[in-house]
């Protein structure tokens, strides 16, 4: 079968995008026209077939960049980090950005089924592997469950090891959910990525064996090398 004009493209521009970084900027329209000897018109359908797959993206007023999703995550336990950098022969290391007790507001009494007055233990974790940032974590903690947590003991356990061992705290099981999304601009600086750059917006809600919401976390993960799968299993 004879392989048109744009598809021979597709195939050679794949290739090149194999040899650049992720983030990396691509020539112009013009340029990549001009080198493969093409029209415009057949770069342009080119480029449109790539970020249709995810491999480029564009950005409008900013040109095309390389988009490599090279972590793959089960959703079904997409909220151990730790544990699947580490299969992917990553190295997952967490920096505490910051942690404090705050009284709940009416966003968090309700989504986390907590009285006004009450306090929350809020923690934000910027999360790496191999020392490049994935995910930036905002953590919202009921203090009545955990009223002797410290910043140290985050500093050297994950916090479901911190759950089961300093607060015989069981997870039960956790309600994740996920969307696309742009970067906040203060997200953006906290991860050292550029503004406007396509994410994952995650929230999960983990629950206890007595059915009590012990966590409530709001995540923004770089979409350019952060994907999920999930295998549903079909029965007749």
């Amino acid at each position: 079968m004879k392989i048109n004009l744009q598809q021979q493209l597709v195939n050679r521009l794949t290739d090149y995008l194999e040899t650049l970084p992720t983030n990396a900027k691509l020539p112009s329209e013009r340029q990549l026209a001009d080198k493969y000897e093409v029209s415009r018109n057949t770069v342009r359908a080119a480029l449109l077939s790539l970020e249709a797959i995810g491999l480029v993206r564009r950005m409008h007023g900013k040109g095309t960049f390389v988009n490599r999703t090279n972590l793959n995550s089960d959703l079904s336990s997409s909220y151990k980090f730790g544990e699947q950098m580490k299969l992917l022969g990553k190295v997952p290391t967490t920096k505490i950005v910051s942690f404090e007790k705050r009284e709940v507001n009416a966003y968090f009494a309700d989504n986390m089924n907590l009285a006004f007055g009450e306090f929350v233990i809020k923690v934000e974790r910027l999360r790496l592997a191999d020392g490049e940032p994935m995910l930036f974590e905002r953590t919202y903690l009921p203090l009545k469950f955990f009223p002797t947590l410290t910043m140290e003991m985050l500093e050297n356990k994950s916090l479901y090891d911190i759950f089961e061992q300093d607060f015989q705290e069981d997870v039960s099981y956790a309600d994740e959910y996920f969307s696309s999304g742009v970067i906040s601009d203060c997200d953006s600086k906290v991860m050292g990525l550029p503004e406007g750059m396509p994410c994952l917006l995650l929230k999960r809600k983990t629950y206890d064996l007595k059915q009590r919401m012990i966590e409530f976390t709001l995540s923004t993960a770089r979409s350019d090398e952060f994907a999920y799968h999930v295998r549903h299993n079909i029965e007749d």
